[in-house]
């Protein structure tokens, strides 16, 4: 008979004990730790109070700090704004100084040059000043060798001779007697020459040449002149400035003398610009040559003004040229009249 087997049990007594051993000690682990465990949260409770006051402090260290270096940071920003201003204050002084250094500097660059001008003037106006004294002096004792206000200081005369038909119809003889009258006052000369208006001799073959002063040449120019037909313009200027030209030299004193009677150049001003600057002055003032004039009366049928034109021209020639300007004058009973220095002597006249 087979043998009823016996159910198996799943949970014994002894595995059902274990069990509830294992639960008791876990539960007794967790009574255990759940009684300790307000102790340790209460130290740690009183550690973080400790911790947190601690910080508080520490913070309420800090704010004080942080305020006090607040404070510092905020009078130095002040101090830096009143250092910065004063650096300002300072850099405006310095250019102010520059500046005044600069205008300084400018201005005693500009009265050192205004000094060295004033200088310059000062010894341009002495030196000027004694150049007019040596002037003065040499015209005063030039005027103490004048004979009737024509000064005969010359040892070389040129007569420049107008030979138009107006001078050579109605004043001719009395050129020569005027010629003569002014030879009577060089009693010896050095040289002698005689040209027409445009610069042409009497003696041909002789330009460029002084002739020799005697009295027979003197007497040969008067016969010369009774047959000299030359062609004249009526323009001593194109004369005046082939003479200076042809005659001038530095160690001569020449004088040239204009006879004639009317001017027909374009211009008054032009001729005496043109005489002006072949005869310029030297250092003392002087003139290369003197140029004197004698200016005849109008003749009938002579161009209009063209006689008073020549004296007009002749006039300020003389005063620039160092030289003396002589009018001649028709007088009822006197042929001819020369004014002088102021007197009037008749000339070629009963």
């Amino acid at each position: 008979m087979k043998r009823k087997q016996r159910d198996t049990e799943v949970f014994s007594l002894s595995f059902l004990d274990v069990i509830c051993c294992g639960f008791g000690a876990v539960i007794l682990l967790l009574v255990l730790s759940e009684f300790g465990q307000p102790l340790v949260i209460e130290k740690s409770r009183n550690d973080l109070e400790l911790q947190l006051k601690k910080l508080q402090e520490e913070l309420f260290v800090i704010r004080g700090d942080s305020d006090r270096l607040e404070r510092e940071l905020r009078g130095r920003v002040d101090v830096l704004q009143k250092e910065r201003l004063n650096l300002a204050r300072a850099a405006g002084e310095i250019s102010s100084l520059r500046g005044q250094y600069d205008t300084s500097r400018q201005d005693a660059a500009v009265s050192n040059i205004v000094e060295n001008e004033l200088l310059s003037a000062f010894q341009d106006l002495q030196a000027e000043n004694q150049r007019l004294v040596q002037m003065s002096q040499a015209r005063r004792k030039l005027n103490t060798q004048a004979v009737g206000g024509i000064p005969v200081d010359s040892d070389y005369v040129i007569f420049l001779i107008d030979t138009s038909g107006s001078m050579q119809g109605g004043h001719w003889e009395t050129a020569m007697e005027v010629m003569r009258e002014i030879l009577d006052i060089y009693p010896r000369l050095k040289g002698l020459q005689i040209v027409d208006d445009n610069g042409r001799e009497l003696f041909a073959g002789t330009r460029g040449r002084w002739l020799t002063d005697s009295n027979n040449l003197r007497a040969d120019i008067v016969q010369r002149m009774r047959n000299w037909r030359a062609f004249s313009d009526s323009n001593p200027a194109d004369g005046i400035e082939l003479a200076i030209k042809n005659y001038w030299s530095a160690d001569k004193r020449i004088s040239i003398y204009v006879l004639g009677d009317e001017f027909t150049g374009e211009t008054i001003q032009g001729a005496l610009d043109a005489v002006d600057r072949i005869n310029r002055p030297d250092d003392t003032g002087r003139r290369r040559v003197r140029i004197h004039a004698v200016g005849f009366p109008e003749a009938p049928g002579m161009t209009p003004f063209t006689n008073i034109r020549f004296s007009a021209l002749m006039r300020a020639m003389c005063d620039r040229n160092d030289g003396t300007f002589v009018g001649l004058t028709n007088v009822k009973t006197c042929g001819m009249t020369m004014v002088i220095g102021g007197v009037t002597t008749c000339v070629g006249g009963n």
